[in-house]
């Protein structure tokens, strides 16, 4: 640890920071965000001489006097500029000296051991090739459509551009969202095969070896079929290795092979632009062309992870020497794109030599362009050239160290640890040490916490007990689901008679719920019948962000209902009503889990998220920058445990709160040896210290219940609380 303090200038003010090196660079742009309201992607630190300071300097022996830039207009330029250059030169002259060097020595081995001979690599590859070409089938593309929920996953990849803040995303975004979860959908709904289950008795299995294929099988390309013999009564269950994606449709099982099949025509039915990736050492995965990214995107099924090219060297510790994309119309060696180890894999590409490799490819790729206009020939190898030189570029950047890529996760254990593939469980995650300051795009869960209060108070005034009260909330429930049922794009739904008991308390509180409605982005108005009808006020996904907020709300709501002494304000205050519950701040973390276990997710308001510390189990750190760098006093906050593991549950912590963006920090509240009972169980603490004011909090987290179970910390939800104003 190396504790600083710093005079940082900008325009015409200077800001004495305290720094301690430990927690890291983007905690320093942090706050100095608080102090200068710069962005944090929109700085640029100076220290002496100009030198620009980043999380590779040495902050033991660089001035205590720095200079804070704003990037914009041609300052955004050089900096870019710099940045580039900086990448380049990430490594030393005499570090690329040594790796060029063994680069030549690679391909001189390989001039002596490799021979001219090109039928083994065509003929590994040849018949992806003819697997390839069935993608462009409409027949194929057409059932494949068919087996999708398309309505469901785009409300999901809408739903998850507005979790951003993104309500009105372009067509490429549009389509790159419906692209991850068709991936996610994917893997929930193809299953993976170590053995097949009894066809007789649903028993487990085990091998027996190899068969032949029946005419039905070698209908849908099986030329190889597994056979399996049950434990409990003998039969014998057949498992054909399917090439065809059409069959692959109806069984919707199977290994890398069947899995990478099927996606990938799954990704060509929906208009990607897709090719099939072959590795040699025994994997098989897909990638897209990425026009937000303006490059291909490496996506794979099994695992359920994407952009994430080295999982393979990296993550599963894979020896790679050749892996190629499958399209159709080329064939191209994309190995540089999965290593960052080039000298070694080249000292082990030895089945054929670099001229015969690229003949090989050459040959494919002009086969299958041959019927190609010039003018899309041209296109294609001028993309062609661009890929190649992003390789070649990319080859030597240095790699994110932050990031931590997990072993592989399809297929049984004992096997994975055959393979060399698997890493223990607690590590088995893709995650990073390194969090980036995100925004909480939560305005609309405090705006539904908010308005219960107008609720609550007219089931006070006519509920006859707490029963009757927990009855209304659960009519105004079942409602919303049948909403949330209809067609996301018009949801609608029609209140009759409510015929339950409690129906005239319901019809004379339900006005109360009009300010519900429109946390909602929802409206009502009386129909015919003396119906009521409810519907949506504006933007579709707005409701569909909402609604899984309010239903956790209501159920939180009904379960207190049921435990208070009774039905009266008092009993009915916090933690019931968040009220001043603080919304749409800056958060930042010591680490989180990616993409599912980022740290906003502590602040959702859903069940269904959280935020996950891979290394958090000896202590980790949340910051929260109250919106609007705003002055407020924390008077309460809520903790809600997560859904599974309590061994991670948060039991001792300090909350400290900062007059200044986080250059010092007071202390407001601190626990000890906490428990949660419970999944999801929420817990209220008052501030032990009120009375100061802050614009940015942290929690610091001293220990998890069992650290030496685990290594990891989570926690489901984080409320905070302000004092009226």
């Amino acid at each position: 640890m190396v504790a600083r303090r710093f005079a940082v200038s900008h325009n015409d003010s200077t800001f004495d920071v305290d720094y301690d090196t430990d927690d890291g660079f983007e905690v320093l742009k942090y706050q100095l965000f608080s102090l200068t309201c710069v962005p944090p992607d929109q700085q640029k630190i100076l220290g002496r001489d100009d030198q620009i300071v980043s999380d590779e300097s040495d902050f033991a022996s660089i001035s205590d006097k720095l200079r804070l830039v704003s990037i914009d207009g041609v300052e955004e330029e050089i900096a870019a500029e710099v940045k580039e250059k900086s990448d380049k030169l990430a490594m030393s002259d005499e570090e690329l000296a040594c790796i060029l060097q063994a680069e030549e020595e690679a391909l001189m081995m390989q001039h002596f051991v490799a021979s001219d001979n090109k039928e083994q690599v065509e003929q590994r590859i040849r018949p992806r090739v003819n697997q390839v070409q069935m993608y462009e089938d409409p027949h194929r593309q057409e059932m494949a459509r068919k087996t999708v929920p398309v309505d469901k996953l785009e409300e999901k990849a809408l739903i998850s551009l507005g979790r951003e803040g993104n309500y009105k995303p372009t067509k490429v975004e549009q389509d790159n969202a419906f692209l991850l979860q068709l991936l996610f959908w994917f893997k929930q709904s193809f299953r993976w095969v170590n053995a097949p289950p009894c066809d007789s008795c649903g028993n487990e299995t085990k091998s027996q070896g190899m068969g032949v294929a029946n005419s039905s099988e070698t209908l849908y390309g099986a030329s190889r079929v597994e056979l399996y013999c049950c434990n409990s009564c003998s039969n014998i269950t057949r498992f054909p290795r399917y090439n065809d994606p059409l069959k692959l449709l109806e069984t919707r099982k199977g290994r890398c092979g069947e899995w990478a099949n099927c996606f990938t025509l799954y990704c060509r039915a929906f208009g990607y632009d897709s090719r099939l990736i072959l590795d040699f050492t025994d994997h098989v995965w897909t990638e897209c062309f990425s026009p937000s990214l303006g490059r291909w995107m490496h996506l794979d099924p099994c695992e359920g992870i994407y952009d994430n090219p080295l999982l393979y060297e990296k993550g599963w510790k894979k020896s790679l020497n050749y892996v190629f994309a499958i399209a159709k119309d080329g064939v191209h060696d994309v190995t540089k794109c999965y290593t960052r180890k080039w000298p070694e894999v080249l000292s082990r590409r030895n089945i054929t030599s670099v001229p015969a490799l690229a003949a090989v490819l050459s040959d494919i790729t002009r086969e299958l362009r041959k019927k190609l206009s010039a003018e899309v020939i041209s296109a294609l190898e001028e993309r062609d050239r661009i890929e190649m030189d992003a390789i070649e570029q990319g080859l030597y950047s240095k790699d994110d160290a932050s990031v931590s890529l997990p072993g592989r996760l399809s297929g049984d254990k004992e096997w994975r640890i055959a393979r060399t593939e698997f890493v223990s469980d607690e590590k088995n995650s893709l995650s990073s040490s390194s969090c980036p300051v995100r925004r909480c795009i939560d305005d609309h869960v405090t705006n539904i916490y908010s308005a219960f209060s107008p609720v609550l108070s007219k089931l006070i005034e006519y509920s006859p007990s707490k029963k009757a009260a927990a009855e209304i909330l659960e009519i105004f429930r079942n409602i919303l689901v049948d909403l949330k049922n209809s067609p996301f794009r018009t949801r609608r739904t029609s209140v009759n008679s409510v015929s339950s008991s409690s129906g005239d308390i319901f019809n004379k509180t339900f006005a109360s719920f009009s300010q519900l409605l429109d946390a909602l982005s929802l409206k009502s108005e009386l129909g015919v019948n003396g119906s009521i009808d409810i519907y949506l006020a504006s933007d579709p996904v707005k409701t569909s962000v909402a609604l899984p907020v309010v239903f956790h709300a209501l159920d939180y709501m009904i379960y207190n209902i049921g435990q208070c002494a009774r039905l009266d304000s008092r009993s009915l205050s916090w933690p019931l009503l968040k009220l001043n519950r603080l919304c749409s701040g800056l958060v930042l973390a010591s680490g989180e889990e990616l993409p599912s276990g980022i740290a906003t997710c502590a602040f959702d308001g859903t069940r269904m998220s959280k935020w996950e510390e891979p290394n958090g189990a000896a202590g980790c750190w949340i910051i929260y920058q109250v919106a609007g760098n705003r002055m407020v006093e924390l008077v309460a906050y809520e903790l809600m445990s997560a859904n599974d593991a309590p061994e991670r549950d948060p039991k001792d912590w300090v909350l400290e709160g900062s007059e200044n963006g986080g250059s010092s920090w007071h202390l407001l509240d601190k626990r000890t040896s906490q428990m949660f009972d419970k999944r999801f169980q929420r817990k209220t603490f008052t501030v032990s210290s009120p009375g100061y004011l802050a614009n940015a909090f942290r929690f610091r987290f001293l220990a998890v219940r069992d650290k030496n179970a685990t290594s990891r910390f989570q926690i489901g939800s984080i409320d905070l609380c302000a004092g009226s104003s």
